[in-house]
């Protein structure tokens, strides 16, 4: 039976584990558009009827209704993250999913998806990659749009992870009506990212990440297979990150009243302690939907 706290005539009794809705402080500043509606208000309920008197009078079941905090929920999270190689993204996209149970959305995992699926944009995309060429922005941006508008993104919300990459892939998805709540940035000194990506070995038998200096070999006989990619030289990696900053830089600007900056240098403990802070706040802003269970 459905019953809305506030409309009932029956006995009411409220689960001491409810919390009541309050008024939070902003999330960061500039950003107002990100708190336009913060209260808690149920506008619609509906009344029981009227039990008229009866000539034989009986006696009716007492109901118990349970106010929980189920009966509110809030608004899908709508994030995007994104940080230079070796920023740690990848360990924070994962904290963030756990917790939050967001769907986990990367535009490099799509294509390859949709590549091995044998799609209509797979297709096309997998001619480009043959000839040697970019995946044009036209169709990763489908690719993006269409996962984004799967029920589970809608329903559960998402983490859209290194994507929009340019200021015309941002302006793309803003015109498909997809328009984060936050933006988190990873600020790691360039410094600390050549360290990083320059001491990374891969293990060939297990596929393990190991770090000369942070996470060293367990032991002589893995440390005398240990290979380093072709890529992970001093020299590739600055021009991978002088890559990032002139893309990252583009997308910015598209998003400055919701950047939320991150120092990525810190460990990754604190690093999700900033980003879990932030992301709390902004669940107890947003608005709510009503929900109500018989």
């Amino acid at each position: 039976m459905a019953c809305f706290v506030g409309s009932c005539t029956l006995p009411v009794m409220a689960n001491p584990n409810a919390r009541n809705s309050a008024i939070f402080s902003p999330l960061i500043s500039p950003s107002s558009h990100l708190h336009s509606s913060s209260s808690l208000s149920l506008s619609s309920t509906r009344r029981r009827p009227h039990l008229r008197s009866s000539p034989h009078p009986r006696s009716l079941p007492l109901f118990t209704v349970m106010a929980t905090s189920d009966a509110t929920k809030s608004k899908p999270l709508k994030i995007m993250i994104s940080g230079a190689p070796a920023s740690g993204k990848g360990t924070q996209c994962e904290l963030i999913t756990a917790k939050y149970d967001l769907v986990h959305i990367a535009a490099g995992d799509l294509l390859r998806a949709e590549i091995a699926s044998g799609s209509e944009n797979g297709k096309r995309a997998k001619e480009y990659m043959n000839k040697g060429q970019l995946v044009p922005d036209e169709i990763v941006v489908m690719m993006v749009k269409d996962r984004l508008s799967q029920p589970d993104s809608q329903e559960k919300g998402w983490l859209l992870d290194g994507y929009p990459r340019s200021s015309s892939q941002a302006l793309a998805l803003k015109e498909f009506g997809f328009q984060p709540d936050l933006f988190i940035l990873l600020e790691v000194a360039e410094e600390l990212l050549v360290e990083r990506v320059v001491g990374r070995r891969l293990d060939p038998v297990t596929g393990k990440i190991y770090h000369l200096k942070y996470s060293p070999p367990e032991n002589d006989e893995i440390a005398a297979r240990l290979t380093q990619r072709f890529d992970d030289t001093e020299e590739k990696v600055k021009l991978r990150l002088h890559t990032h900053h002139q893309n990252v830089e583009a997308v910015l600007s598209m998003y400055e009243d919701i950047i939320f900056k991150v120092d990525g240098g810190a460990t990754k403990e604190d690093v999700f302690a900033q980003i879990d802070k932030a992301l709390s706040k902004l669940v107890e802003e947003k608005p709510v939907s009503e929900s109500v269970a018989a």
